[in-house]
């Protein structure tokens, strides 16, 4: 069967926004896990503060639109409540890499079973375009007239660097969404899936579409490190030049032991398959 993941509320996104490529990816997915026989309340999302934010309100599952910032606590804390749920966060480029930092570090070092999207634009965007932690250096605007000066963080390599089991980076398109979400979604741990996501008000002219390529068309092996290391490399995050190249796909996976199997409580939890319908209010 296929579930009416739709709500009521019209999308108040600027029109064109690439948001809605990844909100039509992920409802496909879901949609297609449930085809497979999962049920609708195993699954639940969370999300943060931003433009990215308002994907909550566009899909009818359970869930926590939490604070700014506060994402990835707020999934480790649902995960230990029910560790059987199929939870998938999101969070923008501001809410993850400068309020949420050091959640995310612990997010990959704790490898937890859920899976995570950041929507990133480069830009606070909602709040009109200040720059982020990987903005790129000469941007302008109203915080920073005379361009930003510091360079940007690779979250690429920061991921790889702090043990996450699973990093991959896309593009904001539907098709790519879907490709490594279905990965994600077979993976057990913490999936770290970056989006870029050029905003198109406030940093459209990135250039970055024609610089783009598949890691799985040219054969990576994504369960190699150190080859993951030097393609994350190839782009710094610090805008187009004439030889940058942007790999996407997925740049390592390899399955440890996840957060919820450290503890018995968590594990024997876990054998049980509890869903929202069985925990007692």
């Amino acid at each position: 069967m296929t579930e009416n993941l739709n709500t009521p509320i019209i999308p108040t996104w600027c029109p064109g926004c690439w948001n809605f490529q990844i909100l039509a990816g992920v409802k496909n997915v879901i949609n297609e896990e449930i085809k497979k026989g999962k049920k609708k309340d195993d699954f639940a999302i969370v999300s943060g503060i931003g433009c990215h934010a308002k994907i909550f309100d566009y899909v009818n599952l359970k869930g926590i639109n939490t604070l700014h910032g506060r994402v990835l606590p707020t999934c480790l804390g649902m995960k230990v409540g029910n560790p059987n749920l199929n939870l998938i966060a999101f969070s923008g480029d501001g809410d993850c890499y400068a309020e949420g930092m050091e959640h995310l570090i612990y997010a990959a070092r704790y490898n937890a079973d859920f899976k995570y999207f950041v929507h990133n634009n480069q830009v606070f965007a909602l709040t009109v375009g200040q720059s982020t932690p990987t903005t790129e250096i000469g941007y302008k605007d109203k915080t920073n007239p005379l361009g930003v000066k510091l360079h940007p963080i690779n979250s690429i390599k920061l991921m790889l660097t702090a043990g996450a089991s699973f990093v991959a980076r896309v593009y904001a398109e539907k098709e790519q969404i879907e490709y490594v979400l279905k990965e994600a979604m077979k993976h057990k741990g913490f999936a770290f899936i970056e989006v870029l996501q050029p905003c198109i008000i406030f940093h459209d002219d990135t250039g970055y579409g024609e610089k783009t390529y598949s890691l799985e068309k040219t054969g990576h092996d994504k369960t190699n490190f150190e080859s993951a290391m030097k393609k994350a490399d190839e782009f710094d995050y610090n805008g187009v030049k004439k030889d940058t190249k942007i790999p996407l796909g997925i740049f390592y996976q390899k399955e440890r032991t996840i957060f919820e199997e450290l503890y018995p409580q968590l594990s024997e939890l876990r054998k049980k398959k509890i869903g929202w319908g069985d925990i007692k209010r």
